[in-house]
């Protein structure tokens, strides 16, 4: 907490900021701000409100000190950045940014917030070190609900690649380096995104779809075309790292591709041992590297899933209840922080106090619950318990209240 307490001038939000990112460390079922303000042992959720929708403090400067906090402990010369949505699904229309849309979480089409995040990945772990906000066309249309919302009635409409380059132009302003960027299919078959790594000579290896068309010597291709051009020979057995049940491995093969501008342009094919299905990835490298190299950073991918699951199942980064922007980027970036605590104590951990026969290493999931069982559980005792049930109770009277005189109105 000491990185982020020089953002915040008064006493008061320094230690609100505090207690919220311990609640979000917490055991709670649900975290949200009425939750968590009961469990810091405040009477009202209204100071925590306040402190996400009205308090004077900057959300992307401590944004900018999860990123150093981050690279600080986990830095690595071989490290990946990873680009990704996800989506949480939300009620309504009023949520900043929500809108039926596609989203993983789901697996369809649902009324959903989506963000993009960068994670940064490397051997000692991986935590997200920025994000940025999906508003749809059918927000940026529309200046009076993006001014209810938070948001600047000028904002312009960005694409996820268009969000992406922008998180990977911060990183790198910044003074960091990174080799490589790793994506889906929504990265992989954007030229623009594609264009910008190149000209900053990042490496990358971005999935691309099976309908992807790339040059070759003998001519232009769909990329299922050239796969199935790939002789039985060229196919390499390799792992994509390992995994919760061992090494996940592939065959995978590579083609060069015809490119008149500077680089090693090739394409990478992966094809699952049991089910035969496969997978494509456009790469670039200033000059060429092994197939072991681009299949490294092709399954460091991988990893900005288990950061989803952690931040979302540890950290609250799903669970806010918010609807402007503002509170909205407060959340996450603290959710954020308090997931790049735990990669980070894991990270020190596994390096200090390796463990011992009979034991797997220290989870993310483990050291969360030792540190709320040991370190951070509040103690209250019954007056405040019973003190919280009446405001509930009476929230919950004014609500119902305020309902029915509605629904009068509108008969009437």
């Amino acid at each position: 907490m000491s990185r982020i307490a020089s953002r915040f001038v008064r006493v008061e939000p320094r230690r609100r900021v505090r207690d919220l990112v311990l609640g979000l460390l917490s055991d709670l079922p649900r975290k949200n701000c009425w939750s968590i303000a009961e469990w810091a042992g405040e009477t009202s959720p209204d100071g925590m409100q306040h402190l996400l929708g009205r308090a004077r403090w900057d959300a992307d400067a401590v944004r900018d000190d999860v990123r150093e906090y981050v690279l600080e402990h986990l830095r690595d010369q071989d490290a990946v950045l990873v680009v990704d949505e996800t989506g949480d699904v939300k009620k309504g229309t009023h949520t900043v940014g929500v809108q039926r849309q596609y989203t993983g979480t789901a697996g369809r089409i649902e009324n959903a917030q989506v963000a993009v995040y960068l994670v940064y990945a490397g051997r000692r772990g991986h935590a997200a070190v920025d994000r940025e906000l999906y508003i749809p066309r059918s927000w940026t249309a529309d200046p009076d609900r993006c001014r209810a919302a938070g948001l600047d009635k000028d904002i312009a409409f960005a694409t996820k690649p268009e969000l992406a380059a922008r998180m990977i132009g911060r990183f790198l302003d910044a003074g960091h380096h990174v080799d490589w960027v790793a994506g889906d299919e929504v990265y992989g078959g954007n030229p623009k995104l594609r264009s910008a790594l190149e000209e900053r000579r990042v490496g990358y290896v971005l999935a691309v779809a099976c309908s992807h068309e790339a040059a070759t010597g003998a001519g232009k291709f769909r990329a299922d075309a050239l796969a199935a051009k790939v002789p039985t020979r060229a196919w390499q057995k390799l792992s994509a790292g390992a995994g919760a049940k061992g090494h996940r491995f592939y065959d995978w093969a590579l083609i060069d591709l015809a490119d008149a501008r500077p680089g090693s342009h090739r394409l990478l094919i992966r094809r699952n041992r049991t089910t035969g299905e496969l997978s494509y990835y456009r790469c670039w490298s200033p000059a060429s590297v092994p197939l072991a190299t681009l299949v490294r950073v092709a399954g460091a991918r991988w990893q900005v899933e288990e950061t989803f699951q952690a931040g979302k199942g540890l950290a609250g980064l799903d669970e806010h209840q918010v609807r402007r922007f503002t509170s909205w980027s407060r959340w996450v970036t603290l959710a954020m922080l308090a997931h790049a605590f735990l990669a980070v104590v894991r990270a020190d951990e596994h390096a200090r106090h390796p463990a011992p026969n009979g034991l797997i290493p220290l989870t993310c999931n483990e050291i969360q619950k030792l540190f709320t069982t040991l370190i951070a559980r509040p103690l209250h005792g019954a007056a405040h318990r019973l003190g919280w049930s009446d405001w509930r109770r009476r929230h919950q009277a004014r609500a119902q209240a305020s309902h029915y005189r509605r629904q009068a109105a509108n008969q009437t």
